[in-house]
């Protein structure tokens, strides 16, 4: 059995944590702020595994997992990060650095057995990720974010962490709308070719005829209209990172020239003979499904197993809810910040946006909000104003028939009263993580709690 050390400056969270892990046979040793831990480590005292809480006073946890990975003795030592503020950035961050897992605050005691299973099973190895360099500049705040904070975003986010601790090849799927380029520069801005270009070409957008120029560049003369040389997006791409978006939609005959930039790491451009040499990181997207389109022959299998190499799936916003009122709130945050009025939602208005089935995704989710805090008639943003949002979630014929006879609010009441008690029985009455599965705070539980009278 692993011995743990924990170290999180909140003394009951760390008393509570050590009394799981000994209970599930572990032994533990603690420490109160990163300094400690470090020096604990540094003394050469076994430690086979460390819990490491994100936001202590001294050092944060990515400042002490920075510097564990420099310990010649400790850089492959598995660490499982922890925090009550998961954010996309320092989820990424973590899981760059080698992190083996990164959750969220509190952890059911089942989800620790099973991660220790997995540590003790990997005998520390690290998933794959070759840990980062120490001292590495932080993500810039200002860079594009994947917003939100489901279990299934997290796991996307996680992906993209690892991913980018490498400088393979990364293809991502996902259905129109969900934030494909939003992802692909994420990932850019957290690889050691952040600070190189970030290329996007929509593969899609460019007629067949003009592609490969667009790709590949011309040489002056190579045909007609081509009075000067012009480099192509491959070539402006090198030292950094190459986005090609709908991938699915390129011709068959720029596949295989697509394939042979990537197995032998060269170009040419139109109507030379001459092979140039390109350091490009690549990162494909599609909404198509690959898998189908190579059985149909109308995408390479050599070309799809070359992209494939580390396939990120981001989740549709239906099958993530807990997103999409935090999404809505940072959309009107953001109108706000731009020069609009401040706005809120109105219980009725978060009820609109929650059965909407958003087809269109974020993008359609964050064009909605655009659209109401324009044109919204007060400071309070209300279902009249979401009015236009009539697609429901659910069909009717999915919905018991005695739920769509009561009048609406009542109606709500019993869906909301619903969705808290099955939470409750699935995590045996922790009122904690029965919120995060929800969505919700804590707090906002437990006042629902109180006016449905759950006890």
């Amino acid at each position: 059995m692993p011995h743990i050390l924990i170290v999180d400056d909140d003394d009951a969270f760390r008393e509570s944590l050590a009394e799981t892990l000994g209970d599930l046979g572990h032994d533990t040793t603690q420490a109160g702020c990163g300094h400690d831990a470090l020096s604990l480590l540094e003394s050469g005292t076994r430690i086979d595994c460390m819990f490491l809480d994100f936001r202590m006073p001294d050092l944060s946890g990515i400042e002490v997992l920075e510097r564990v990975r420099a310990m010649p003795t400790r850089a492959a030592l598995p660490v499982v990060v922890l925090t009550a503020f998961a954010t996309s950035d320092n989820t990424i961050h973590a899981m760059r650095l080698g992190a083996f897992e990164h959750l969220t605050k509190p952890v059911g005691r089942d989800t620790i057995a099973t991660l220790l299973a997995k540590i003790v099973a990997s005998n520390g190895d690290l998933s794959g990720a070759a840990p980062a360099a120490s001292g590495e500049e932080p993500v810039d705040a200002n860079t594009p974010r994947l917003l939100g904070n489901s279990e299934a975003l997290r796991d996307a986010q996680k992906q993209i962490g690892r991913a980018a601790a490498t400088d393979s090849t990364v293809l991502i799927t996902g259905e129109t709308g969900t934030g494909k380029e939003v992802a692909a520069r994420v990932l850019h801005d957290a690889s050691r070719r952040r600070h190189g270009p970030f290329v996007a070409i929509n593969c899609a957008a460019i007629p067949a005829e003009l592609l490969e120029s667009e790709l590949f560049g011309h040489v002056k003369g190579a045909y007609t209209g081509a009075a000067t040389q012009r480099t192509g997006r491959i070539a402006e791409a090198d030292g950094g990172t190459l986005f090609l978006d709908e991938i699915g939609d390129l011709p068959l005959p720029m596949q295989a020239k697509l394939l042979r930039v990537i197995q032998e790491r060269t170009l040419t451009p139109v109507g030379s003979n001459a092979n140039v040499p390109i350091d490009v990181r690549i990162v494909a997207a599609t909404h198509r499904d690959l898998v189908a389109e190579v059985t149909a022959r109308t995408f390479r299998e050599d070309l799809f197993y070359r992209l494939n190499v580390i396939p990120i799936h981001l989740p549709p916003l239906r099958e993530r809810p807990a997103d999409i009122l935090p999404l809505a709130t940072h959309f009107l945050a953001t109108a706000a910040s731009l020069g609009g009025p401040a706005r809120s939602l109105s219980g009725d208005a978060e009820r609109r946006l929650l059965v909407h089935a958003w087809p269109g995704n974020v993008r359609e989710l964050k064009n909605a909000i655009e659209r109401v805090a324009a044109l919204a008639r007060g400071p309070l943003v209300t279902d009249d104003d979401l009015a236009f949002l009539s697609a429901p979630r659910a069909s009717a014929s999915e919905i018991p028939s005695a739920l769509l006879d009561l009048p609406l609010p009542q109606a709500m009441e019993w869906l909301e009263r619903a969705a808290i008690e099955r939470a409750l029985q699935q995590t045996a009455g922790n009122r904690a993580e029965a919120a995060r599965r929800l969505g919700i705070s804590r707090q906002s539980l437990y006042t629902k709690m109180a006016a449905y009278k759950l006890d």
